[in-house]
């Protein structure tokens, strides 16, 4: 019985860690998310957005949409973060042993990106419109209470499949974001400490910041499309404003060129890398207390 809790617990681990690390860098980062989503949503800038949020909604307007976004890292960074490591503990044993070269990094980490998406992308869709609802006329608010209420309200109105609405552009984007977060991170690891001769922490810090760095710079165009299928609204003739994913993206860049899939760039990248940089930081910690009890 103690060899199969053992053995179940070895298979476990990397996706309990990994989730834990993703929603415990969620709750420091959600503010800065949701300033990210209302420029994308047109509202102005950062420093716009924020003092208008705290006029007319008050602190708590920045910590809107927690409960799905920290049920999005359970679901999404669960799976990726797990898988990767399975994927790359496996590729290196395939490997005798030896580091694994980027391009092998690189499709382990689209390969964890897509299966996680397809895990999250429920509660991503919930997370994305708790946000933006305060953004809509009074009359066409969802008012949901919570990302639970969120998903109810959603299959009871749209039906089971609307969950993963916008799920194509969720599935590239976190492909995209994995790629540049995952595979540049292990990468980053090997050649501070190998090459460089870094400590633990330094290489740590820096590690994390060339992931978070990578991670945004990929996957913000993906990003951009996602959140424009996702938070769109039926005119009064029941029509939506892009068919898909790939409509979205011909669209604006039509009306508004290559750089208008980089609206909001900086905060983009302000919030993307420091949640990158905070996962793979909780993760070292929690791998640390876990090496530390004996589990």
């Amino acid at each position: 019985m103690k060899s199969r809790t053992v053995a179940a617990w070895k298979v476990s681990k990397p996706f309990i860690n990994g989730g834990a690390s993703g929603m415990l860098a969620t709750c420091v980062i959600q503010p800065i998310d949701m300033i990210k989503v209302r420029i994308q949503l047109g509202q102005g800038s950062a420093a716009q957005v924020a003092s208008t949020m705290i006029k007319q909604e008050g602190f708590g307007a920045f910590y809107k949409g927690l409960s799905a976004g920290l049920l999005r890292q359970a679901t999404y960074t669960t799976a990726r973060l797990g898988t990767f490591r399975v994927l790359t503990n496996k590729a290196i044993e395939a490997n005798d042993g030896k580091p694994l070269p980027i391009v092998q990094k690189a499709l382990c980490g689209l390969t964890a990106g897509a299966i996680g998406a397809c895990f999250g992308s429920p509660a991503d869709l919930a997370l994305i419109r708790m946000q933006a609802d305060a953004t809509l006329p009074a009359a066409q608010r969802r008012n949901y209470q919570n990302a639970f209420h969120a998903l109810f309200r959603i299959v009871k109105d749209e039906g089971v499949l609307s969950l993963w609405k916008g799920a194509g552009p969720t599935v590239v984007r976190a492909m995209a974001l994995n790629m540049g977060m995952l595979a540049s991170y292990d990468q980053s690891v090997e050649y501070f400490k190998d090459n460089l001769g870094f400590g633990e922490y330094t290489t740590l810090m820096g590690a994390s910041a060339v992931s978070g760095f990578f991670a945004s710079a990929c996957s913000l165009p993906f990003d951009y499309v996602k959140t424009q299928i996702q938070k769109m609204q039926p005119d009064a003739s029941g029509k939506y404003p892009y068919t898909g994913s790939l409509d979205c993206a011909m669209k604006t860049l039509k009306a508004g060129g290559p750089l208008k899939f980089y609206t909001g760039f900086p905060v983009y990248c302000v919030r993307i890398a420091p949640h990158v940089m905070m996962t793979w930081i909780f993760l070292n910690q929690i791998q640390k207390l876990e090496k530390k009890v004996g589990l």
